[in-house]
């Protein structure tokens, strides 16, 4: 992917038989006679056609300056494509808030319904056929397409014209007549793009949820009779009274996953967990997940506040010679197929309640007693007297991801109870008399329902623990001499680590998210890419950047985040950085970080705005002398005398100790040979862990698959950590006493072992836990940093997520002395605990008016090969084109 724009980055391609290309400075320069003027409010927006270079521009498309005077507005703007040629867009960033709009859609079309600079969208959004091109909502991330896929646009065959439709739900903050200028960035490229994107959109009609109903579901299903698409990203979208949304491909009775998410959570394109194609033959279903308590009246499918939608937007690609840019889905020809949906589809997702993007401002006093809000419990009593049974069970269903996503993770290798159990509390979650007539009795009835799920879920998770396998592993270990020891606790016992629910700093959604580290005051630092992407257009093949002309990373890439609440305490690294890699934090609380494109190693001080307070290596000059690094990938500093060490890098295969005033001091490492690396032999040497006790600093030979400790002091090797459950990469690592933490990569093709989280004993290097996340999945985890009290937050450089993880169970450790000293064997527990407090996000008859609208969301008034590669970081990986069985 190119890099980025003010606003968003979007790409144009031009057909193969446009030989000559324009320049966007003259595609510019005839935009401008139709450019019309902005509100002064509006900021940067005066240019609508930005430049990036000879064949890719940005345009900027922006309501301008809007004042809306009444809720539920929709406001509907065109902006002419400004190429007459074929062009695609390939990025999107919103340029909005939902603290003014409720939901954007934008559309292509040959004709808007009006000329006007904006207009009611009442009077229609095109004349002609619209396309559904982007949909945002609820603060959603940018969307960024797969590299070599793009929406085609202009040209003989694509829209003229882009329409921009933007719904106030809540017009609070233009009660003193402020503007709005919200709007859409697009990055278009006239490079011609092998695969089309389009969007597929599943949409219930007719759906009735009845007052006070428990749990009502909506279906939609619909035979695919086109040429094969490839499904690569989803959203779902409902109102308040939405739960949950799954969308699958069903195939000989077979259903696979597309995608399934709670719509009250941040409304954006997700990536489909694993490549899904559809072809001719095939049945697309969808279902909605409602319930109707907390309402006096029945609520139907509408473009109101007062309404529901059940939407899915399916986002796919397919060959140029046969892509169809836009298909819809309205009906459900196949009733009786539900009867066989995989139960995941009818269990609440938890969300934890301040994630649940909404404002009570609009319509407080009309509302307040039909959405009733839910408390937070503070004890497991509270909870089982909880009235709200979704809210129950995504509390219970949120202790243990074995049982929540018992579906998506090696299904066929689980045991038959495991099912059983899914399909026991899914229908406990299905049944509808879960109501009395007596208040009394059906809370008594709720409770004991409640307290059978809570009881056979400890029961699965007593049975999965005898189920798992013993740890298979190749594990060569040295051991200090005699009289070298050190005190350095030994951990025993039962250890498990569980995603912390609870923490909605995993919807932070920033860009590539390189490094994570823990400042003094253990708050989690974040440092991430913006929208600059690592990819194979990145460097050419001596390691020099390609892409300078994109300039620095115009946005703040070093973010604080509080541990707690991912409140962003604290921002910088604005125009400093091309592409982050490496994070550390000395004892002092200063930054060291590396950036692969500069070549060099920064030192910050994060109470200095006045730029690096120290900088290693050449600006943008790799080489492996004394003065230069290839590509470096890691710092650590010695907290006891300040050394700085640098693992350099994807280019060199060497670890470099410097001074702590930056003079080099010497290097040890050389690369690999053959498929038996020696000690002292790196691939990629990808990250450090400092182990001040034993003086001893810890390597991730990231594509030999293996950790490799040396002496701090004599660079003597000491010990090699490798088993098979690595697979070949091994990512990261990080130390707390007793403890090593690591993450794994992708499997190679053919390889079997998952990509997940390892907790290892220091002393021996035996495996004492392995984990993965519940909410979203590992995709390229790229970096770890634990803390002493055993929370661990993961970084992934995929999918742009942070996860944290937190110790649940009973720890036994006990000192001892690597001399080879017995001492008395100390027992405690550990943090943490069971995840009960994940909560649940606590419209009248069908109008033409709220069909119109159907397809643009109403309103809530709501406020988520093998060998390897030549780069590290690469754009979402395309499906394969031939047909697969997944």
């Amino acid at each position: 992917m190119a890099g980025r724009v003010p606003s968003l980055l979007v790409l144009l391609v031009f057909p193969s038989s446009c030989l000559a290309f324009r320049s966007p400075l003259s595609v510019f320069k005839r935009f401008k006679e139709t450019t019309r003027p902005f509100s002064n409010e509006c900021l940067g927006t005066t240019r609508p056609v930005v430049p990036i270079d000879s064949s890719d521009f940005a345009l900027d498309i922006r309501m301008p300056g809007v004042t809306p005077k009444q809720s539920d507005t929709y406001f509907c703007m065109s902006m002419r494509i400004p190429v007459d040629e074929e062009a695609f867009v390939i990025d999107f960033k919103p340029r909005a808030s939902m603290d003014t709009v409720h939901h954007m859609l934008l559309f292509g079309c040959n004709m808007p319904s009006s000329t006007g600079s904006y207009w009611f969208c009442d009077e229609g959004t095109c004349t002609d056929k619209a396309n559904i091109l982007y949909a945002w909502a609820r603060n959603a991330p940018p969307t960024r397409l797969p590299k070599g896929v793009g929406f085609r646009v202009g040209g003989e065959t694509g829209s003229k014209y882009f329409v921009l439709q933007v719904h106030y739900g809540d017009i609070s903050a233009f009660r003193d007549n402020n503007k709005d200028c919200s709007g859409v960035s697009l990055h278009l490229t006239r490079l011609p793009q092998p695969l089309i994107a389009g969007m597929y959109l599943m949409m219930s009609v007719d759906t009735v949820i009845p007052a006070g109903e428990k749990v009502v579901n909506s279906d939609i299903s619909c035979h695919y009779k086109n040429y094969p698409m490839h499904v690569f990203a989803y959203r779902v979208h409902t109102h308040h009274l939405g739960k949950v949304v799954s969308g699958y491909r069903v195939r000989n009775g077979q259903w696979t996953l597309i995608g399934r998410q709670s719509p009250q959570l941040p409304q954006a394109f997700y990536p489909v967990e694993h490549p899904v194609d559809v072809s001719f033959g095939d049945l697309l279903a969808a279902r909605c997940v409602f319930t109707g308590e907390g309402r006096t009246e029945a609520t139907h499918i509408g473009g109101t506040s007062s309404d529901e939608m059940c939407n899915l937007y399916i986002m796919y690609y397919m060959e140029a010679k046969h892509a169809v840019s836009f298909m819809t889905c309205t009906q459900n020809v196949a009733p009786d197929m539900f009867r066989t949906i995989p139960p995941e589809a009818n269990i609440p997702i938890p969300v934890k309640s301040d994630m649940v993007m909404m404002h009570e401002h609009h319509k407080e006093t009309e509302y307040k007693d039909k959405i009733p809000l839910l408390q937070q419990p503070k004890r497991e009593e509270e909870v089982l007297d909880q009235g709200d049974f979704y809210s129950l069970l995504s509390k219970l269903l949120g202790e243990r991801e074995d049982v929540v996503h018992v579906h998506k993770y090696n299904p066929t290798e689980k045991a038959e109870s495991e099912s059983d159990l899914v399909a026991e509390i899914a229908n406990v979650v299905q049944k509808k008399d879960l109501g009395r007539s007596d208040a009394r009795e059906g809370a008594e009835h709720e409770r004991g329902n409640a307290i059978l799920v809570r009881d056979r879920i400890h029961k699965f998770h007593r049975l999965v623990s005898t189920l798992r396998p013993p740890e298979s592993r190749v594990f060569s270990l040295q051991q200090p001499p005699p009289g070298e020891g050190t005190w350095e606790p030994e951990h025993t016992g039962d250890f498990h680590m569980e995603e912390a629910l609870d923490w909605p700093g995993v919807y932070l959604l920033p860009g590539q998210v390189s490094g994570v580290a823990l400042d003094p005051k253990n708050n989690l630092v974040i440092f991430h890419r913006g929208d600059h992407v690592w990819d194979g257009n990145s460097f050419d093949s001596k390691f020099v950047y390609q892409q300078i002309g994109l300039g620095p990373i115009e946005e703040d890439t070093i973010l604080v985040i509080d541990p707690n609440n991912a409140a962003v305490l604290q921002s910088s690294g604005k125009n400093l950085f091309y592409l982050p890699h490496g994070l550390s934090i000395d004892k002092d609380g200063n930054y060291w970080v590396t950036d692969v494109a500069l070549h060099q190693v920064f030192k910050l001080d994060p109470n200095n705005k006045e730029g690096p307070v120290l900088i290693l290596g050449r600006s943008m000059q790799p080489g492996s002398d004394q003065n230069h690094f290839c590509q470096p990938t890691d710092v650590a500093v010695d907290p006891g005398t300040g050394a700085i060490y640098v693992s350099d890098g994807y280019c060199n295969s060497r670890i470099v100790q410097f001074s702590p005033s930056g003079k080099f001091i010497t290097q040890w490492g050389e690369e690999s040979s053959g498929s038996s690396p020696l000690p002292g032999q790196f691939t990629v040497p990808h990250s450090l862990a400092l182990v001040p006790p034993l003086g001893q600093l810890c390597v991730a030979d990231r594509e030999n698959g293996r950790i490799q400790c040396f002496k701090t002091d004599t660079k003597e090797f000491v010990r090699e950590i490798k088993h098979s459950s690595f697979g070949r990469n091994v990512f990261a690592i990080s130390y707390i006493p007793g403890l090593l933490f690591a993450v794994n990569g992708k499997p190679h093709f053919g390889d079997q072992e998952p990509v997940q989280g390892f907790v290892m004993n220091f002393s021996n290097g035996e495996i004492i836990d392995i984990f993965k996340p519940v909410r979203k999945h590992f995709d390229m985890p790229h970096d770890i940093v634990a803390s002493e009290d055993g929370t661990v937050y993961i970084g992934d450089a995929h999918t742009n997520t942070v996860w944290k993880f937190t110790l649940t169970e009973k720890l036994e450790h006990r000192s001892v002395k690597k001399a080879g000293i017995e001492v008395q064997e100390i027992k405690g527990k550990g943090s943490g605990g069971l995840n009960l407090g994940n909560f649940f996000a606590s419209r009248k008859g069908y109008s033409r008016k709220g069909f119109d609208r159907l397809s643009t969301e109403g309103s809530d008034q709501e406020k988520e090969d093998d060998g390897s590669e030549s780069e590290e970081e690469y754009s979402a990986p395309l499906p394969a084109l031939a047909p697969s069985s997944s």
